[in-house]
């Protein structure tokens, strides 16, 4: 048996935004923001809203790479100009631009982050890209966007019928500024330094109560970039991307190689998860006091459509193994997701809509997205510390008198015998399937949450099981 101590002291208070998601237009490479868009009623479709309200995403994240040549103007307004996506290419309508945005997170009660062209994160192919118009972003232009967001009198937008103030908050400046694209190098640490120093000063004038993020990570070819970029002022966080594979040599996730050997694959997805609290580890070091946005982070794998490995719910615990990681580092981290959101082609999206909807199927969630669904639900306001010695990875919070328990059996053929060491009485709500299980839209309900009273002197995790123990004090 397994005994589980749980502490009741609150170590600190945990960001809401743990449970992000991101969305951005993916053109060709997934249909993406298009999947969810009802180009007739010229809204979003009712039934993918339904289905975020059950993901329940905390805070939508707008932007990504195609930031590094959008022009926000050009998706505001009766009249809306289509933009070449160079990235991930064919012509985005731009008839989802800032007003739908901020729609959409009103309808699902999630606070908006979005991102702003920051001179195209210095890649000079998208700024100044082939037979097309300059893409450069502006200080002005990122100012005079958070000035049509949160100003009460601005004249654009009261023209385009918005009397009220979007009042958003939180701002990202720039978007994988240290890495490179395509063999194009962007800014080098010092020139992204001083561009973001600028952009800092344009958009506080606007509002000096925003709460801003810019580009941190890791060393990139030989330049410390968090260390330096936790120097500037006026920014609460430092954003970085985590895409990572299994961390092991001859890895079987890859293709449909994940089919041969089950047991290898399990392997492989739980060993995940650690190159995840190493990087976080890293970052700790030289963030200064600057807090930690996980803005982007997932599987990256070979295979198509990025892996359908990732429908399986061997994935889902290694996901869950992932957010115990962001559950243990919620000291400094203030926002993280684990997924792409939605689309109907990417396996790393939380949310798949069936195309055409409803004719298809109906919208579902992902493994990833039924784990942090599940998670999410079930959230404590604080962390406390929890230990234990045995084959299954745990954290814990606590709200008033209920204590969460974020478990997962990292043992894909025996259950686990547990006890816990506090509580009156507990539910426990979990999934459990055997790690092969693919879902698809003829079985979306394979991954549903089942739950059970149980008792906390003895109870038991079934195999490859993620489960929230609720507990009762």
């Amino acid at each position: 048996m397994i005994n589980i101590k749980i502490s009741t002291v609150k170590k600190h208070e945990i960001s809401p935004y743990l449970y992000m998601q991101f969305m951005e237009p993916l053109g060709t490479a997934d249909a993406s923001i298009d999947s969810a868009w009802d180009f007739n009623e010229n809204d979003w479709i009712p039934c993918v809203i339904d289905k975020v309200k059950e993901l329940a995403p905390t805070m939508v994240r707008f932007g990504g790479t195609m930031i590094d040549y959008y022009h926000w103007k050009e998706a505001v307004g009766p009249t809306r100009t289509p933009m070449i996506n160079h990235c991930w290419g064919g012509i985005y309508h731009n008839l989802v631009g800032t007003h739908e945005v901020i729609d959409f997170c009103r309808k699902v009660d999630a606070e908006p982050l979005i991102v702003v062209n920051m001179e195209s994160d210095g890649f000079k192919n998208w700024a100044y890209p082939k037979n097309d118009g300059v893409r450069l972003g502006t200080p002005d232009e990122a100012r005079e966007w958070v000035d049509y967001c949160n100003n009460p009198d601005n004249a654009l937008r009261i023209k385009h019928g918005v009397k009220m103030p979007y009042n958003v908050k939180y701002w990202q400046i720039g978007n994988e500024t240290s890495y490179t694209i395509r063999s194009v190098r962007g800014f080098d640490v010092d020139g992204c330094l001083e561009a973001t120093n600028r952009f800092v000063d344009a958009m506080k004038k606007a509002d000096n109560n925003i709460s801003l993020v810019a580009w941190g990570d890791k060393t990139f070819d030989g330049e410390n970039w968090i260390k330096k970029m936790s120097t500037v002022d006026g920014v609460e966080a430092l954003a970085f991307h985590h895409h990572f594979d299994s961390g092991l040599a001859n890895s079987p996730l890859k293709a449909t190689a994940y089919r041969n050997d089950p047991d290898l694959t399990w392997e492989h997805l739980l060993n995940a998860h650690k190159s995840l609290d190493a990087h976080i580890m890293e970052l700790k070091a030289d963030r200064g006091n600057k807090r930690l946005a996980m803005t982007e982070g997932h599987f990256c794998l070979p295979g198509r459509n990025r892996n359908e490995v990732l429908s399986c719910w061997g994935a889902g615990v290694a996901y869950a193994l992932c957010h115990n990681v962001i559950m243990r580092h919620s000291d400094v981290l203030d926002i993280a997701t684990l997924a792409d959101f939605f689309g109907n082609v990417w396996q790393v999206n939380a949310l798949m809509i069936p195309s055409p909807v409803p004719y298809y199927g109906n919208p579902y969630l992902q493994p990833v997205g039924v784990v942090m669904s599940l998670f999410r639900k079930h959230q404590g306001k604080y962390y406390i510390d929890c230990d234990y010695l045995g084959n299954i990875d745990a954290t814990a919070s606590i709200t008033d008198n209920v204590i969460y328990l974020h478990v997962a059996n990292k043992d894909n053929k025996y259950a686990q015998r547990l006890n816990v060491d506090i509580g009156k009485s507990a539910k426990m709500y979990y999934i459990s399937a055997d790690p092969t299980t693919e879902i698809t839209p003829d079985n979306t309900d394979v991954f549903n949450t089942k739950v059970v009273d149980i008792d906390l002197k003895d109870f038991t995790l079934p195999p490859a099981c993620v489960g929230v123990i609720e507990i009762l004090l």
